[in-house]
């Protein structure tokens, strides 16, 4: 049921202003990597200072920065919106302007149109419609850097933050669907060294590909055990062996090999046992007894989380989104990852994920696009997510 003021609010969302803020966001670059994100951070500045919103730029590397853009509310609680400005860089096989924020029935088309850039354009229009509502606390829209890559712009966040959220909704793809778990990821990086020879007498040297070769095998047979223990909503942890490098020559026996291999992360799993479980498989592989070395490392990893279906954030969330007009799927969970679950982890808060557009069909693409019905939509959900747990006294 709609009050006359959550009317008045909805009544505010701009779809001219939704569109052209989507538009601009898209003809903006932000291919991370090399991490372009500062032209869209521009972009999202001048709006939301033209919109009376207060802004406030963290310098994370140069030219990349975190920017939070905040409605001011009350001394309590508040909501926290969450988004990326960077986005995955464009890849072959366009038959449109990537950066051309192009509009055509009723879609925009550009890289990042689904993942986030059609987001960050609902959160923000949802926080000008907000202006005057009185809420008890603030709504803030936090931007944030390269969580494409390794997640320096919500690491970062999450050590300064200072405030207290009621809840956090991430603003990612979701098809419009209400996601209250999300598998978490980590890259683990496996360097193998061995001993360099002619390959006309290939047992003077250790070659580093055979080692490497054990560990893929050793990987294969780790995600076949995963797949008969999966989460009932999120699925099965998974493993996935992404890149492999070694060798300089076929007649050289390789001293060196890499491989970088994708681990997805259930709710509760500790990156650091995940390490150590594969550190502890490798060694029985006894790679030594060939002449060979291994090294692992982590340079990634993102957390899982999973909030539970009864919470406050939840209900409203599905509610208001229901309310708005979205296409009443049920609860669900997510297999990709997002920065939200380190909200959930490190700020103990609860978090959904909730956005326009698709991570299934049209995120990391060509031709990525995203309806504007559905960034209306989601604007509308997000304005009364926050009156409705922001408006009490």
């Amino acid at each position: 049921m709609i009050t006359s003021v959550e009317q008045a609010v909805l009544d505010r969302i701009d779809e001219e202003l939704l569109v052209l803020l989507t538009q601009r966001l898209l003809q903006a670059t932000g291919q991370n990597p090399p991490g372009e994100e500062a032209a869209t951070v521009a972009v999202l500045t001048a709006a939301a200072t033209s919109l009376e919103l207060d802004v406030v730029a963290s310098r994370i590397e140069p030219g990349r920065d975190n920017v939070s853009i905040t409605l001011a509310g009350g001394n309590g609680p508040g909501l926290l919106l969450l988004g990326h400005t960077d986005v995955v860089p464009v890849g072959d096989g366009w038959s449109k302007d990537p950066f051309g924020g192009e509009l055509a029935d009723g879609r925009i088309y550009g890289r990042g149109a689904s993942d986030m850039k059609g987001g960050l354009a609902a959160a923000l229009v949802a926080l000008a419609a907000l202006r005057g509502t009185g809420l008890s606390g603030p709504v803030e829209l936090a931007a944030l850097m390269d969580e494409e890559e390794t997640g320096k712009g919500i690491r970062s966040y999450v050590e300064a933050a200072g405030r207290s959220w009621l809840g956090c909704i991430t603003a990612e793809p979701t098809d419009l669907q209400t996601i209250i778990g999300a598998r978490g990821d980590s890259y683990l990086k496996v360097s193998v060294h061995g001993k360099a020879c002619h390959a006309g007498n290939p047992a003077d040297g250790a070659n580093a590909i055979y080692g490497a070769a054990a560990v893929v095998a050793e990987i294969e047979r780790l995600h076949a055990d995963l797949a008969t223990r999966p989460h009932p909503l999120l699925g099965a942890a998974t493993w996935s062996v992404g890149q492999i490098q070694g060798g300089t020559g076929g007649s050289i026996v390789p001293a060196e090999c890499t491989l970088v291999a994708d681990r997805r992360l259930l709710p509760g799993e500790s990156p650091a046992g995940v390490l150590d479980d594969l550190r502890a498989r490798v060694a029985a592989l006894r790679l030594e007894d060939r002449g060979l070395s291994v090294e692992l490392e982590m340079p990634m990893e993102m957390p899982a989380f999973l909030t539970d279906a009864d919470a406050d954030l939840v209900r409203v969330t599905d509610a208001s989104l229901a309310d708005a007009g979205g296409p009443a799927l049920p609860l669900g969970g997510w297999t990709a990852a997002c920065d939200g679950g380190f909200i959930a982890r490190d700020l103990g808060v609860p978090v959904v994920v909730l956005g326009p557009g698709s991570v299934t069909d049209q995120a990391h693409r060509a031709d990525e696009s995203v309806g504007v019905d559905e960034l209306v939509i989601a604007a509308k959900a997000y304005a009364l997510t926050a009156l409705r747990l922001l408006g009490r006294p």
